[in-house]
């Protein structure tokens, strides 16, 4: 009889809670086919397509990852996969505006007050439980920024929530106006930080200096991009002796921003400092797409539809920090009715999960309709990040990128029961459920075992398992 040393004992539950984690993991998995493939027939459901109206009975027909037919009938092809949405609601994935998941080793490169060198697309984790989570609730899409720790951060990235494709396969494939972050107010300036003793606080230390400081950049971007005109005439002219400029990628980036292939995602709460860079925006013929956060946005709702700029905001979050004391629940309300072009966003994970709820907080404050309320987290921030055309409603030509709740959902009731993005299906509750059974039964094995292995004998008098087991088979995925 082959007998197994204590050690050996040891080892082999720790290979055991690691694998059984793993496969439980892997099990929260989609299907790793090609996305979109096949027909899928969404039928006699609640049709919110925010942009055409609701069809109180219909179907939709998706092919090739994309929205074919939509309508109170629409046609089944033979061999399609049909999901039966009777006394259901389906609407467009919901697009989150702002947020900060699936970003890898932190969000701030706050060792610099002007870091457009540095690229959230460059640090995609798709291991990150977060995009999971934000998936359950609805969201498909989300613009996952640099954070606000400097006047001019780094470029942000756009992504759909493909969860168990790699991080290419979460990027938004032609997204042709990326955003770059830029921060005003208390975050850039640094209140309240304290540097290392002996060491140097960052330039900037005030609201002007805020100013200054992405002022100064455009005309170094300026000048910059005037050199490199120059050496490219002389290269065309055929000059040979002709010495190119030293190459600088934070510059390449705010040339993009000049040159308009680039579009800025603002950092500001309130209202004095967004009419500031409404006016250095104007100086250098530069396009503003969003005021993030913007709670003090009603006062100056006016010069922002001159400016076409919109604002992602907050439902009623105030209070929480000085440049919020004027908040008000009605800002989104008041700014849609003036014209504005605004969404809600989540600026985390969390908040994610529930956006719905958040845009029906609108309803009650500001009387916005239900359309409005959902065009909120659909069409509108699909309009901000300017890739309206492939998401943000229901129509015909538009990626299959669409949420089935049980309930209306502007209601407190409504839970998502699937979520498709490219007409595959990455979020199913009923097997999300089976999952977490699965998962109970592997542990209660995996203790059963662990019992057999330590002869029967009581937790007392057992040998622990090691720290680092524990630690492994506890770590989500993220980790």
């Amino acid at each position: 009889m082959l007998r197994i040393r204590k050690a050996d004992r040891k080892t082999l539950v720790l290979i055991a809670i690691v694998l059984a984690a793993t496969v439980s993991w892997v099990l929260a998995a989609p299907p790793q086919g090609p996305a979109g493939s096949g027909v899928t027939v969404i039928k006699d459901g609640t049709i919110l397509t925010v942009t055409k109206g609701t069809i109180q009975k219909g179907s939709i027909l998706i092919r090739d990852g994309k929205i074919a037919e939509v309508g109170p009938t629409v046609s089944v092809p033979e061999g399609a996969t049909v999901i039966d949405a009777s006394g259901m609601f389906v609407m467009p994935g919901i697009v989150d505006a702002h947020n900060h998941i699936a970003i890898a080793g932190g969000v701030n490169e706050g060792s610099l007050a002007v870091t457009s060198m540095a690229h959230i697309e460059d640090v995609i984790d798709p291991k990150d439980i977060d995009i999971y989570h934000d998936l359950a609730g609805g969201v498909t899409t989300v613009h996952t920024l640099h954070g606000s720790a400097n006047p001019i951060g780094g470029t942000n990235q756009l992504i759909k929530l493909r969860w168990g494709k790699d991080a290419r396969g979460l990027v938004f494939e032609g997204w042709k106006r990326p955003t770059l972050k830029f921060a005003l107010g208390e975050n850039p300036k640094r209140s309240g930080a304290s540097p290392t003793p002996g060491s140097t606080p960052r330039y900037p230390g005030s609201r002007m200096g805020v100013e200054d400081v992405i002022r100064n950049s455009f005309i170094e971007a300026r000048n910059y991009k005037q050199a490199w005109d120059d050496y490219n005439k002389r290269v065309a002219a055929g000059d040979r002796l002709a010495i190119p400029p030293r190459k600088d990628i934070g510059m390449d980036t705010l040339v993009e921003v000049l040159d308009g292939k680039r579009i800025c995602s603002v950092h500001a709460y309130v209202a004095d400092e967004m009419e500031m860079f409404m006016r250095l925006a104007d100086e250098f013929h530069i396009k503003v797409a969003t005021f993030e956060h913007g709670l003090e946005g009603y006062k100056v709702a006016k010069e922002l539809v001159e400016h076409g700029i919109g604002v992602t905001t907050f439902s009623d979050w105030w209070a929480y920090k000085f440049e919020v004391y004027d908040a008000i629940p009605y800002n989104a309300a008041i700014m849609v009715k003036k014209g504005v072009l605004v969404s809600l966003n989540s600026d985390g994970a969390e908040e994610s999960r529930h956006l719905n709820q958040e845009a029906a907080k609108c309803m009650k404050y500001g009387g916005l309709s239900e359309t409005e309320a959902l065009s909120l987290i659909t069409i509108n921030p699909a309009k901000q990040l300017a890739v309206e055309d492939r998401v943000g409603s229901i129509e015909v030509g538009k990626d299959a990128d669409l949420t089935i709740y049980n309930h209306h959902p502007l209601s407190v009731y409504a839970v998502a029961q699937k979520v498709l993005i490219d007409g595959q299906v990455y979020f199913d509750l009923k097997k999300d459920m089976e999952m977490r059974q699965k998962m109970d039964q592997e542990r209660k094995a995996l203790k059963e075992r662990d019992q057999k292995n330590q002869g029967g004998r009581p937790a007392s008098e057992r040998e622990p398992i090691p720290a680092q087991a524990i630690t492994i088979a506890a770590s989500p995925r993220n980790n």
